[in-house]
């Protein structure tokens, strides 16, 4: 049975409002009149709408997209993904692993900072160094396994790990592979560099209004050429109403944040539209397995039995979802097609939850962000039709967050919605942090699931870590130590004068944008 969207909010106890969802990219353009045959003018501004602002601009003690949007767009990666998705040279030409522990990456000749610094493998050497030493408080948790940076000469450096890292060169692809200057950063010290970062990315940083705008300019001696912008503002606008109003009165380019409910408020405007690209962030609903009613497996299968996925993703985010088995997306390596997700089942729900001894229900708490309010309560309102009163608790984005990667596990109570973004393509980053018993965010504890993270970790044998990774998922299905939901679409309004589009990653790097 379809429910009507009305309905579903109104099983959850709401009023229908704007729907969380990824980042959608908005951006004005601003020219001086185009040259011959409507080529892109080399003084064109590019403004794009970020939903949240960031937090430092200090790449390595930050975590999270929106400052990483920014970021990634003055400082450069040893890897990058194409808008393809392919794995492909950044800083680093080429890359091979010379032993089970070593990776060994060739640097790009020629390759300088903002100020004029080389970046070189002394450069790299640092900054792999500063990131992973326990004084710079980063929350970035990818390369947890390197022990050491060697510099073999001027191009070439080895990064040695205390256990095998097969996807090594894909976790440098983003957040962990930031390359920093190290003479900027010992003669100015961290406050300034992050008050003034200085990259060899695309643009060169300008200026910071904190939550109001970031402006960059275009760097003229980019390694990869300059970029088909002269100025790139990213304008903190958290309402998406507000950024639509802002991209359709031409103040802005492309809208990030977006809801799917304000995305199709866009309709067929002329001028703009609204794109929709496959994504590979997943959503789930985390569950405390070590106590109370969740402790039993016949419980948690119940709940996921409760929910009508397909019709969360076609009600509630209008469709700009696609249902997920476990919490692999689907483009990442490791996921296994034969899985299949729960089937909606109200009365296999209420006979499972009969069988463990909860045949009148029982009360928890599920929190989650304020931006994601909707799913949440939609969420709830699911679980109250097999007697499950699941109160939700709203918290503020970064509240939410601080109590997400605090050392107490139940901070968040028995359920939490959250979304995760596989951003290296590879199904370990899904589940580095969620499910091996020692793990941060992990709340489930079981040694043959702890064997298959460290085969699917270590191994660097493709074939090896697939038939993990294919195990893992059956025991996922069966134990359900979390709520299964879906990978959510990237959304993001566009101008027609606007040329560009982002990768699977969701990533705002702007440099290839370009404006007729």
């Amino acid at each position: 049975m379809t429910i009507a969207r009305r309905d579903l909010f109104r099983m959850g106890g709401l009023a229908a409002a704007g729907v969380a969802a990824p980042s959608l990219l908005v951006a004005c353009a601003s020219t001086k009149p185009a040259g011959p045959a409507g080529e892109p003018s080399a003084t064109a501004a590019l403004r794009v709408s970020l939903a949240a602002d960031a937090t430092t601009l200090d790449p390595q003690k930050q975590g999270d997209l929106p400052s990483m949007n920014v970021l990634i767009n003055v400082f450069d990666t040893l890897t990058v993904r194409d808008v393809s998705d392919k794995l492909v040279g950044g800083l680093a030409e080429r890359w091979e692993s010379t032993d089970p522990k070593t990776w060994r990456f060739h640097l790009r000749k020629g390759v300088s900072f903002h100020n004029g610094e080389p970046c070189d493998a002394t450069a790299v050497a640092y900054s792999i160094q500063r990131l992973i030493d326990p004084a710079t408080r980063s929350p970035i948790v990818e390369l947890r396994l390197v022990t050491e940076v060697k510099v073999v000469d001027a191009q070439t450096v080895d990064i040695v790990t205390k256990e095998p890292d097969p996807i090594l060169p894909a976790k440098l692809s983003l957040f962990g592979g930031v390359i920093v200057p190290p003479k900027y950063i010992k003669e100015k010290g961290d406050q300034a560099f992050a008050e003034h970062p200085v990259g060899t990315g695309p643009f060169t940083f300008e200026s910071w209004q904190r939550d109001s705008q970031i402006t960059l300019k275009a760097n003229p001696s980019y390694w990869n050429g300059k970029p088909g912008v002269e100025r790139l503002t990213f304008r903190v606008m958290p309402d998406p109403s507000s950024s639509l109003a802002a991209l359709q009165s031409g103040e802005v380019d492309i809208v990030t944040g977006l809801t799917p409910d304000a995305a199709e408020q866009l309709g067929d405007a002329p001028g703009f539209k609204a794109v929709t690209s496959p994504g590979v962030r997943t959503f789930f609903v985390s569950l405390d397995t070590t106590e109370g009613p969740l402790k039993d497996k016949r419980v948690r299968q119940a709940l996921n039995h409760a929910l009508d996925v397909p019709t969360l993703i076609k009600s509630v985010l209008n469709g700009a979802a696609e249902r997920t088995p476990t919490l692999i997306p689907r483009q990442a390596f490791g996921f296994d097609a034969e899985i299949q997700p729960y089937t909606y089942d109200v009365a296999k729900a209420k006979a499972l939850l009969a069988e463990a001894g909860q045949a009148g229900g029982f009360s928890l708490k599920l929190s989650a962000s304020t931006l994601d309010k909707d799913i949440a309560q939609a969420i709830s309102g699911q679980l109250a039709q097999v007697g499950v009163k699941a109160e939700v608790s709203l918290l503020d984005p970064a509240t939410f967050k601080g109590r997400l990667v605090s050392d107490n596990k139940k901070a968040l109570g028995a359920m939490y919605f959250v979304g995760n973004s596989g951003w290296t393509m590879d199904a370990a980053s899904n589940l580095q942090s969620f499910v091996r018993h020692d793990r941060r965010q992990s709340r489930w504890s079981d040694p043959a699931a702890d064997e298959l993270i460290d085969k699917e970790e270590q191994s660097v044998e493709p074939e090896v870590r697939q038939k993990a990774f294919g195990e893992l998922q059956k025991m996922l299905i069966d134990e359900a130590p979390f709520l299964y939901l879906y990978q959510a679409s990237i959304l993001y309004a566009i101008s027609d004068k606007v040329q560009w589009k982002t990768n699977s990653n969701g990533t705002l790097a702007m440099a290839s944008a370009k404006i007729a």
